[in-house]
């Protein structure tokens, strides 16, 4: 400090703090040797508290105000120093100025996911962001437990401590509340609401805090149970199995015809987007519970296989796909997703021929209708 800050510090006898500075929770008031004069003024602004700290022990705290530092209006200094008839030399004291404004716009995260079983899907893992506000309510409490000697404090110092807070209380909670991954979108307020009143009653009587607000912006569940939850959901669309196999070979084909060098890949892909129907109609259970059915009841067979004389095979990129029925061939001739020069197969043929050549399939090719008739002018007014 330089001669003329000295100098400053020594008449100047007003005790402020102009805060330009939203994120910062105390500052200590910079005086030299911390030697206070009786008759000073002391000016506490709106969203600020004062508090006086005399070797060490917390003193007398000031809410927002003008005041002028005499015995009167310092009791518990008075006390501590011994004035028991005022004082006329400085004192020496800290001052300590503690903000008592919201802090917004603070976030908190998992860092790591959190192990939740869920009734549906079993053991999963959950990963959760959202965002909070903090405001000091007991300074003598803050100065206690979390500042000490240090001449600032800003909420980045603190929100550490509330980050880990909120994580252990979010851990908590979803444990006793045991709602359902499908259902915690939409349970996201009265999920805050819990945890915002789980987390004051950790921080408020330990360290003078209070948490005005906290939301949950979301909750994600791992990328693979994302995907069979999007998986159940088409097939809930499409209606059927034998629909949904005819949705993946379509999706298939298109990729190979995308991609003519990769159309191996893509045949493989056909291959296990039809399977995929087949294991979920034995893994998944109630997602293909016939209508009307309770929970967990009779799960409903999967299609039969083509009767003896109609199960036929094709040759894609190849890969060899099926067995389908004549049916089935034909929807996919209607739909472009098998042409006509595609190799077929079944039991007791000689060998692989195009399907414009075996009668039985040839006939069920519908030729695409003709081009829409042209849109006449409209008559001349």
């Amino acid at each position: 400090m330089g001669l003329f800050d000295k100098l400053r510090n020594e008449f100047v006898d007003i005790i402020e703090w102009i805060d330009d500075d939203r994120f910062t929770l105390v500052w200590r008031f910079p005086r030299y040797q911390n030697e206070i004069k009786q008759g000073a003024q002391l000016i506490v602004r709106p969203g600020q508290m004062a508090v006086f700290v005399h070797r060490g022990q917390l003193a007398d705290v000031f809410e927002p105000g003008n005041y002028e530092l005499k015995t009167d209006n310092l009791p518990i200094l008075s006390t501590i120093a011994g004035w028991k008839y005022g004082f006329n030399s400085p004192f020496r004291s800290e001052v300590y100025f503690v903000s008592t404004r919201q802090v917004t716009e603070l976030k908190w995260g998992t860092p790591n996911p959190i192990m939740l079983r869920d009734p549906d899907f079993g053991p999963i893992r959950l990963r959760a962001f959202g965002a909070y506000a903090l405001k000091v309510v007991d300074p003598k409490a803050l100065l206690k437990e979390l500042v000490g000697t240090d001449s600032v404090v800003s909420s980045d110092e603190i929100n550490e401590l509330m980050r880990s807070t909120i994580l252990s209380a979010f851990a908590d909670m979803l444990g006793t509340q045991k709602i359902a991954a499908l259902d915690l979108a939409a349970n996201y307020r009265s999920m805050g609401d819990s945890l915002r009143k789980m987390v004051v009653e950790r921080v408020d009587d330990e360290y003078g805090l209070d948490v005005p607000m906290l939301n949950i912006v979301n909750i994600s569940l791992p990328e693979e149970v994302e995907k069979a939850i999007d998986t159940r959901s088409s097939i809930g669309v499409i209606g059927d199995l034998g629909r949904y196999q005819q949705f993946q070979m379509g999706k298939a084909i298109t990729m190979a015809a995308e991609n003519p060098n990769g159309g191996a890949g893509a045949g493989v892909g056909l291959g296990m987007g039809f399977g995929m129907a087949n294991q979920m109609a034995n893994q998944m259970g109630g997602a293909f519970a016939r209508p009307g059915a309770a929970p967990g009841g009779p799960v409903a067979p999967p299609p039969p296989p083509p009767p003896p004389g109609d199960s036929w095979h094709i040759a894609i990129s190849g890969q060899t796909h099926g067995p389908f029925s004549a049916a089935q061939i034909a929807e996919g001739l209607s739909l472009g997703q098998i042409e006509k020069s595609t190799p077929v197969w079944q039991a007791g043929m000689a060998g692989w021929q195009p399907l414009s050549d075996v009668p039985q399939l040839a006939q069920r090719a519908v030729p695409p209708p003709p081009p829409a008739p042209p849109v006449p002018p409209p008559p001349p007014k």
